[in-house]
């Protein structure tokens, strides 16, 4: 990398102008001697064939090296090769046809891996190229690498993270009150070609835990990561020149591959994107293998650019921004035209399907949000407080106010579902650097729409909202990609509810006849969710819709509706405690069907006590009944009620005479009378 000292500081050369930057980081020899200590000896323990095992074998039972292994191609045929010595690259250069030019990763028994790492034993290997979505990611992934690199000795800054996209990469570094400026952009991107050209190898290492707080002990940023995503007793990190990065990898086998690499745009951000934490820098990238990918990808953006709504609305005077409300767009007449007619398309589909219209203030309390539980997860510039007094309330969504809407009187089981849709102004105070015409903006109409409903209508009611994004993005022409959110790491709730929550969307999925994938543990913390995904005219992907399952918003706001026993069809579960009672617990249900009330028998000897008992609760079971060997010996049953109430051991003949009674009067608070 061209560079010259010059007093004590560092200057890059070869840009239209010099940058004064910090001087080298005076840790950095210490932790490239460190980590080439340790891959020096994960070098040896691989080539005693005594490593870690992690790859494409079986840990202990991987052959000993140069052992003769068995490589299947993807594309067919067969290869010999040597265990723990035969890599990808090499079976790509045997193969010929620009295969060792081309390929950028491996998939081998279908994991991804680097082209140099060794095979382990007998394989299915395929090589992935550009043109496949694992090798961009790869490609991209390295390219931050590459930027992150020289982002840290052109400013002098920490590097945060430097992360792929579906669309090219970015890093986020801290550089304190300094900011990245638009001018300096061409030169930091000659100093990424440099950089690349000079062929840099990327080496990847397995550390632990202990070892990677070493290597990162002067990052707090990454120690911060590690402490929180890293699980394992061992982790991956690479390193790429002067860069030491925790990254999951694979990635290529060294910067040259990296031809043409281009630097978009710079913007404020915030560590782990909350704006109380550290402010960081963000720049972000595109990188391809040849010249005349860039090229190709330049005359894209190019065409789509004549697309960009915002250039659109000017032309067309439909709507402008205005600096003193940055974030707050202005429709002109002719844009107010679209806005409204889109409005009254939307409402009158929420309309069709039984969807009622309400207002909700667009004030609103700490305390509320802190009973939603969303509190901690949307506190980023949510409330501004000036001397102990609220000055500015900014609101993220309408989830609290349609539950105060739904608990403001006592609700019946004739009411449900109930389908609210809110068209209420809401604000959101995004960071300057993020606002991006109508796509991010501090200002916005939002419908939002929630339904409240049984588990037993919970089936119809996902496949009716399915049915509705079909219609409403059909009309407006887009097409759009669903994907399955699954539980996420620090969800609320226990995991029973949500394995069946995440069932029934996917069953949905499935009945609804569209493509999906699973995108595991992107769900929200209160919930699983589908997430609908559209592309713009500039080929970015968007989430627009979500459909998403609250099943904690609904115990936080203690919401509740009334089955008075004599209507309900789920007036009693009985529940045998373990197999050896389940005869009894027949007995019982066919002693309380002869006596005409609605029993049903959880006859799931998988399922502990506990779960039964919860389960019946959840589906609104007026009263549980519970029998183990001493209710068996006793003619009794334990008397529970949903709300989780244990009204004790009674005489199974007594229980049904007052649950007769009970239900013949007609009384609205069974439960509580029992």
């Amino acid at each position: 990398m061209p560079s010259a000292r010059a007093g004590g500081r560092l200057l890059f050369a070869g840009a239209a102008r010099r940058h004064r930057v910090s001087g080298p980081d005076p840790h950095l020899s210490e932790r490239l001697r460190l980590f080439q200590q340790l891959r020096a000896a994960q070098e040896q323990r691989d080539e005693a064939g005594t490593g870690t095992g992690t790859g494409t074998g079986t840990g202990g039972d991987r052959p000993p090296p140069g052992t003769p292994i068995r490589i299947v191609l993807s594309g067919g045929g067969c290869l010999p090769g040597r265990a723990l010595q035969t890599t990808p690259f090499q079976v790509a250069t045997q193969l010929g046809g620009g295969l060792a030019e081309a390929a950028l990763v491996a998939r081998v028994n279908g994991t991804l891996q680097d082209l140099d790492r060794p095979l382990e034993s007998d394989t299915d290997l395929e090589l992935l190229d550009f043109s496949t979505p694992e090798g961009r990611v790869a490609f991209w992934q390295s390219s931050a690498c590459v930027l992150g690199a020289v982002a840290e000795q052109f400013y002098g800054a920490t590097l945060c993270s430097a992360q792929a996209t579906e669309d090219g990469f970015f890093c986020d570094i801290h550089m304190g009150e300094r900011t990245v400026q638009r001018s300096e952009l061409p030169a930091l991107e000659d100093a990424c070609d440099t950089f690349a050209r000079t062929g840099h190898r990327f080496e990847r290492l397995e550390a632990t835990r202990q070892q990677l707080a070493k290597l990162f002990k002067h990052n707090s940023f990454q120690l911060q990561q590690i402490e929180e995503e890293v699980t394992s007793p061992t982790a991956t990190i690479y390193r790429c020149g002067p860069l030491l990065q925790l990254c999951r990898g694979p990635l290529l086998r060294h910067t040259g591959l990296i031809v043409a690499l281009r630097i978009l745009t710079s913007s404020a951000a915030f560590w782990r994107g909350a704006g109380s934490h550290q402010s960081l820098q963000r720049i972000a990238a595109v990188a391809f293998p040849s010249t005349q990918d860039l090229a190709a990808w330049q005359q894209a953006q190019d065409e789509a650019a004549l697309r960009d709504h915002r250039r659109i609305g000017r032309e067309q005077e439909l709507f402008f921004f205005h600096k003193l409300s940055p974030g707050s767009c202005f429709f002109l007449p002719r844009g107010a035209h679209i806005y409204n007619t889109l409005v009254d398309f939307i409402r009158s589909e929420y309309r069709a399907r039984g969807f009622c219209e309400v207002v909700t203030p667009n004030v609103f309390s700490p305390q509320l949000w802190e009973l939603s539980g969303h509190w901690q997860h949307y506190s980023t510039h949510m409330f501004s407080f000036t001397a102990g007094t609220e000055t500015l309330s900014l609101k993220p969504m309408n989830c609290p106010a349609h539950c105060l809407m739904f608990a403001h009187r006592p609700r019946s089981w004739r009411e449900l579902p109930l389908r609210l849709a809110d068209f209420g102004v809401l604000h959101r105070n995004e960071p300057p650097g993020t606002l991006t015409g109508l796509t991010r903006v501090r200002r916005f109409q939002q419908d939002d729409a929630h339904i409240f409903c049984t588990l037993e209508q919970l089936e119809g009611e996902i496949d009716a909202c399915l049915d509705f994004v079909r219609t409403v993005y059909t009309t407006l022409g887009f097409s759009f990609h669903l994907a399955l959110a699954t539980r996420p790491p620090g969800f609320l709730g226990d995991p029973e509810t949500w394995d069946r929550a995440e069932q029934q969307l996917e069953r949905s999925l499935r009945a609804f006849g569209q493509p999906w994938e699973l995108s595991l543990g992107d769900g929200a913390f209160y919930g699983p969710k589908i997430d609908i995904r559209i592309r713009d005219a500039l080929g970015r992907q968007h989430q627009c819709g979500t459909i998403q399952l609250d099943f904690q918003m609904p115990e936080r706001f203690e919401l509740e509706y009334a089955r008075p026993l004599w209507l309900s069809p789920l007036q009693v579960m009985v529940i045998p405690q373990a197999p050896e009672v389940e005869d009894y617990a027949r007995e019982v249900q066919a002693v309380l069907r002869g006596g005409g009330m609605m029993a049903d028998l959880d006859r799931d000897a998988g399922a502990t006590l506990a779960r039964k008992i919860r389960r019946a609760q959840l589906t609104h079971y007026n009263f549980q009944l519970v029998v183990g060997r001493r209710e068996w010996a006793h003619g009794t049953v334990s008397v529970r009620t949903r709300d989780n109430r244990q009204l004790g051991e009674r005489d199974l003949h007594w229980v049904l005479q007052r649950l007769r009674e009970l239900r013949d009067a007609r009384v609205p608070d069974a439960e509580e009378r029992f």
